[in-house]
């Protein structure tokens, strides 16, 4: 059915003609089945219906139900009722006569906002329809008259009360068949194919609702569970180092004032990593090699090496064979702030201010002070490069060791160990095995054979995972070039008992695996449960839990492989508690396939 709701007096209300047929009578002509119903407040209105309720059919067997209120005045008394029939409304039409400018006024001012408010942004259509031919009369323009009152509403004025509504405007000059049945009733007709299309199209999605909502739905695929997240561990490189100048273990170099009074230990390595002057020093680099002639004099005015002096024994750990070198420092103000500055370039190299307020609270001498701190960023200046102590306060040498002491590493210079694996050599510097590795300062500062050995035979690990180890010790840092690299490394670490390298191993082959799409996945050759009983046999317990977890993930792929047999009891049935998908899934979804390809579903004429 399509209702429409019809508002508004057609006739001038000053006209003697009141038998003028109504707009909505003379559309429905003789079709229409009519009764009248007057509405409850329609008292004072005695003899004039209010609400007047037409019935038809249009279009052949579509009932068309139309009520009719010419009285504005009882719209906005029986507000209940008003709201109630354009809620219901497929189509409002507002009615109004050109030479009433009275009554127009009355329903621009009063009524068309209340209609809005009733439509609450409903998207109701609107018909506008100014009924009547403009009486060409001049109104009185004496201000006690009333005979203004037949002033015509313009087209202007019509066209802007249909825009504050969204409505169609209509002026239909006389109520005759072309007016009528035509003009408006084409609009109407128009208005109501457009309802009854958009009833039929919610009838529709209402049915299929319906129908999907008795319907058999398909299972949800539940989420995989949440994989264990790995923790990384925080660098404790400069630590390392600065613990092993505390430790004094390994040293290779004693620096002396000139009365001979004290004596402060350190590396070889460490200082020629950060400064050339000390690679000079330490005959590292000859003069020719450093162009900066400042570095040179500032050796030779600081520093005075006595190789083949006497010299007092050996600090402990290192190997009889190796002496240190006697360094004699000529300054003596620079002599008693050396272990200071050893602990600021040990640290890191970083702690400006606090390296100068020690020294500042050591000398109590500004001048002093100062002349210290140059000599220190004389020390550590780079040739050829950007100077980056000039202005220490604010460029903080975050990089020192992890840069520089990559000079040295797989090199012979400074070499007091040779490790020899695989029918190879590899040299190495004890003071940073010992700083960066606890197996290493047990092996070379206890009673072990290597204590007194140069030459470190290694077994049980390849020469390549052995130089990443030992280039991870050096650097701080490793870049494995594939998961079984990285496993081989892992497995180093763990033998050297390195934990920070284990877990970059260990993240490493996470996220190579994360990284693996499932069709590379499916093909691949490297085999996960191998992993996995690597992980096991060394201790990896956060990367073996993980490889459990990737593979009930992954339970559709690796079911399907050979290897996947040769998973413990007590694995399997992890990976069976914790699959994805799951059983269940499995079976609600071979269930809704044996519904969906049932007869039931079928179509009854195929």
């Amino acid at each position: 059915s399509v209702n429409i709701v019809a508002f508004g007096n057609e006739r001038d209300g000053f006209s003697e003609d009141n038998q003028q047929p109504s707009l909505i009578w003379s559309y429905l002509g003789r079709s229409a089945l009519i009764s009248r119903i007057d509405s409850s407040l329609s008292a004072s209105h005695v003899g004039s219906p209010v609400f007047t309720e037409y019935q038809a059919c249009v279009f052949g067997n579509v009932r068309l139900v139309v009520h009719d209120c010419p009285v504005w005045d009882i719209f906005a008394s029986d507000w209940y009722t008003s709201c109630r029939l354009i809620g219901g409304a497929d189509i409002i039409v507002i009615k109004y006569s050109v030479n009433d400018k009275t009554s127009f006024q009355e329903l621009k001012d009063g009524y068309v906002p209340m209609v809005k408010k009733a439509l609450n942004h409903c998207s109701v259509p609107v018909i506008i329809s100014a009924i009547g031919a403009r009486k060409s009369g001049v109104p009185c323009t004496c201000p006690l008259c009333t005979s203004d009152r037949r002033s015509c509403v313009t087209t202007s004025e019509g066209v802007q009360l249909a825009k504050e509504l969204g409505a169609t405007y209509l002026e239909l000059h006389t109520l005759n068949d072309f007016y009528i049945q035509k003009y408006f009733g084409g609009v109407l007709e128009y208005f109501m194919i457009q309802s009854l299309n958009q009833k039929s199209s919610e009838k529709m999605k209402k049915k299929k609702k319906i129908q999907k909502s008795h319907r058999v739905q398909p299972p949800q695929l539940e989420q995989p569970e949440k994989m264990p997240i790995l923790k990384g561990e925080a660098s404790h490189y400069n630590t390392d180092l600065h613990n092993l100048l505390c430790g004094c273990q390994c040293a290779d170099v004693a620096f002396y004032p000139e009365d001979l009074s004290t004596v402060v230990e350190a590396h070889k390595v460490i200082l020629c990593s950060v400064s050339p002057l000390f690679m000079l020093l330490f005959g590292v680099k000859s003069p020719t090699d450093i162009p900066d002639t400042s570095i040179v004099q500032m050796a030779r005015s600081l520093f005075a090496v006595e190789a083949g002096a006497a010299s007092p024994p050996a600090p402990h750990g290192a190997p009889p064979c190796i002496l240190p070198v006697r360094v004699v420092v000529k300054d003596s103000v620079f002599c008693s702030c050396l272990p200071d500055i050893l602990h600021f370039i040990y640290s890191g190299a970083f702690q400006w201010e606090r390296l100068e307020e020690d020294i500042k609270k050591k000398l109590k001498d500004l001048e002093k002070t100062e002349q210290v701190l140059e000599k220190v960023k004389c020390i550590l200046k780079t040739p050829g490069k950007l100077n980056p102590v000039k202005d220490c306060r604010s460029y903080q040498i975050k990089q020192l060791y992890n840069t520089s002491l990559r000079l040295f590493f797989n090199t012979p210079v400074l070499a007091d160990v040779i490790f020899k694996i695989q029918g190879a050599t590899v040299p190495a510097h004890r003071a940073v095995l010992v700083a960066r590795c606890e197996v290493m300062a047990a092996m070379f500062n206890g009673n072990y054979l290597e204590a007194n050995s140069v030459l470190v035979p290694v077994y049980g690990v390849s020469k390549d995972t052995f130089l990443s180890f030992l280039e991870y010790l050096y650097t701080d840092s490793c870049c494995p070039a594939s998961i079984l690299q990285a496993m081989s490394l892992l497995i180093c670490a763990e033998m050297y008992q390195v934990m920070r390298l284990q877990h970059i191993c260990e993240l490493y082959i996470i996220t190579q695996l994360q990284s693996m799409p499932s069709r590379e996945l499916a093909s691949t050759g490297l085999s996960i449960v191998s992993l996995l009983k690597k992980a096991k046999f060394h201790n990896s317990d956060c990367l073996s839990t993980w490889l459990l977890h990737f593979i009930a993930t992954n339970y559709l792929i690796f079911s399907q492989k050979p290897e996947f047999q040769e998973l413990s009891v007590e694995e399997r049935n992890f990976v069976e508690m914790h699959r994805w998908p799951s059983h269940l899934y499995l079976k609600q979804l071979a269930d809704y396939r044996n519904y969906i390809h049932s007869q039931k579903c079928h179509c009854t004429v195929m």
